[in-house]
């Protein structure tokens, strides 16, 4: 492969410097006037063809999602960023869906699939396009690491710009989002909420663009990704509707004609110690269990070794520091007011729980994006001491057991205990699960056993936001508690455990779960066990037989068909789509 026709996914090697590495295959040389023929319309000048970096704007813009309806505008201020850099911008689109929209129906199977479409539509569009350079610009959940994981394969110079968390609704008063409504369906059902009242929340949560307020996985990803380096200092925790996210945008395009310039790739930032970093963030802000599975997925992308162990050996050293939604009592909005993300990573880095040295997409290394940023004012009560946090170790705890030999994923602050043992009720879907929650049939012990939800079985792996919102509305949130091979959404809080592995239409423990089964959770001994003898599960696990396939056409059977284990990273490419899959 010569010079002139690069590997569109080319590793570090490449030279510092290397200008037009992509774009010279589509301008280049007489036999290309045809493709040059295409550009003209779209703003081209002849001699722009022969000097100017081509940079792909990605943009989720849609109006399917308050998360994503602002990003249009976000994208021309990109544009128009890597413009004035010298380089030449061109705006493209991939999908979005709405979680919240989504969420509680058999559409929210689609939500997980579409980080695959969207890493796959951006790598497509790249590629396809001779693109030496992007920026990508996300909102609602899936957004984020779907654009990261292009990022990652394609390896071009690249900035990734988040949408920004939205701003609170209000509520006589009391600051409000959509998990407010979610709890409030539980409340009403259990009769301490009237029809009027639940309308007036649901009809107040969501005041404008932005992504759910609190530190939910859109806001978590957003921190993951500026601790990872592939986002300018700050710009996680830019308010959607703000003048600094529109500079943020602008800077973004310039950002990437800089790292052309100076040869630096996604894979020369995105390194172990980078991840570690993400992953240390993301415990000390209580962030979203579906960081695991998105981090694990960038890794996978990025060719760097990440497990569920990591997680485990950095939650044992990392406190819970921050009191944000859903556990704690303040919105990111909150938080941005008294500085946002850059004094925390400061502090981390004081901690000696950060790699300085690595590098970011601002050119400069974590320690020096964050060694000139003021402290929080010192009269504030989001950001804990590090010698009084609100959990002395992480929230996301990594358990294993006879009913997760591969492991499970549990979200535990603290507020709802370290373990839990009691008597399974067992539901093959989350609808029906849903059902017994809020006629009241679910009562105090409980072990809420939701399966064939995991990433084949599904298909999709959905959140069990609207059971554990329920759970919480009715009261039972230290009472009751939930198990899934499923996911959880970031709104999601309670004794909850999910990603069991393997999952159970893949053969896993879970599938011969019975009503009535004892079952411990020990965030402790971090264990997660079923009360059963070793023989007594293998006679169970004979006898058991796969349920047949819902789906035979279409993106959830391609889906159904490609996916690996949630433990994995839940991909759809490579080795580990068909490692652990039976």
């Amino acid at each position: 492969m010569d010079k002139t026709t690069p590997n569109p996914h080319a590793s570090q090697g490449q030279s510092s410097g290397c200008h037009r590495a992509y774009s010279r295959q589509i301008f280049d040389g007489t036999a290309r006037a045809p493709n040059r023929s295409m550009l003209y319309p779209l703003g081209f000048q002849k001699e722009e063809f022969d000097r100017k970096d081509l940079i792909g704007i990605a943009s989720t813009w849609s109006q399917v999602t308050p998360c994503n309806m602002h990003i249009d505008g976000l994208a021309r201020e990109a544009a128009a960023g890597a413009d004035e850099a010298g380089a030449k911008a061109l705006i493209f689109n991939t999908i979005t869906v709405s979680d919240g929209i989504s969420m509680g129906t058999e559409g929210m199977k689609y939500s997980l699939v579409s980080r695959e479409v969207i890493a796959d539509s951006i790598e497509t569009v790249a590629a396809a396009e001779g693109m030496d350079g992007l920026v990508a610009i996300g909102g609602c959940d899936k957004n984020l690491p779907g654009c990261l994981i292009a990022l990652a394969r394609l390896n071009r110079p690249s900035v990734f710009v988040y949408g920004g968390s939205i701003l609170p609704g209000c509520h006589h008063g009391k600051k409000i989002d959509i998990v407010s409504v979610f709890e409030a369906v539980g409340a009403q059902a259990k009769g301490d909420l009237s029809v009027e009242e639940l309308a007036d929340i649901e009809s107040h949560a969501i005041p404008g663009p932005g992504s759910c307020g609190g530190m939910y996985t859109a806001n978590t990803m957003a921190c993951a990704i500026e601790a990872l380096g592939m986002s300018l200092p700050g710009s996680s925790t830019e308010l959607a509707v703000s003048k600094e996210k529109l500079a943020g945008c602008r800077a973004a395009g310039r950002a990437v004609a800089q790292l052309i310039d100076r040869g630096i790739r996604p894979r020369d930032i995105l390194t172990r110690k980078a991840f570690e970093n993400a992953i240390t963030v993301v415990m000390a802000l209580g962030g979203s269990t579906n960081a695991v599975l998105h981090l694990l997925a960038i890794a996978h992308a990025a060719e760097v070794e990440l497990s569920l162990d990591d997680f485990r050996r950095i939650g044992r050293r990392v406190p819970v520091v921050a009191d944000l939604k859903p556990s704690g009592r303040f919105t990111v909005a909150d938080w941005v007011e008294i500085g946002g993300l850059p004094p925390l990573l400061r502090r981390l880095l004081e901690m000696g729980l950060l790699h300085g040295d690595c590098p970011t997409v601002s050119g400069a290394t974590l320690a020096e994006n964050v060694e000139r940023i003021a402290d929080y004012p010192a009269c504030q009560d989001i950001i804990h001491p590090f010698d009084k946090p609100i959990k002395p170790v992480g929230h996301i705890v990594i358990l294993r057991g006879n009913l997760a030999p591969l492991g499970a994923v549990a979200k535990l602050t603290g507020k709802e205990g370290l373990r839990f043992t009691g008597s399974a009720r067992v539901f093959d879907s989350e609808e029906a699960a849903l059902a017994s929650i809020l006629d009241g049939s679910v009562v105090k012990g409980d072990v809420l056993v939701i399966r064939y939800e995991g990433p084949q079985g599904g298909p999709g792996m959905r959140e069990m936001l609207s059971p554990t919102s329920a759970v919480m509305g009715r009261g039972l949130g230290k009472d009751v508690a939930l198990i899934t091979d499923g996911r959880f959404s970031g709104g999601s809080h309670g004794f909850v455990v999910g990603h069991i592995c393997p999952e159970a239409a893949a053969g896993g423990p879970l599938a011969i779960v019975q009503n009535g089964d004892r079952i411990t959770i020990d965030a402790e001994r971090e264990e997660i066990r079923l009360e059963l003898s070793a023989e007594e599960i293998d006679l169970r696990l004979a006898a058991w037989n796969p349920p047949a396939r819902r789906y035979r056409r279409g993106v959830l059977a391609k889906y159904q068909a490609q996916v690996g284990g949630a433990h994995l990273g839940a991909v759809t490419d490579g080795e580990s789509s068909s490692r652990e899959r039976r």
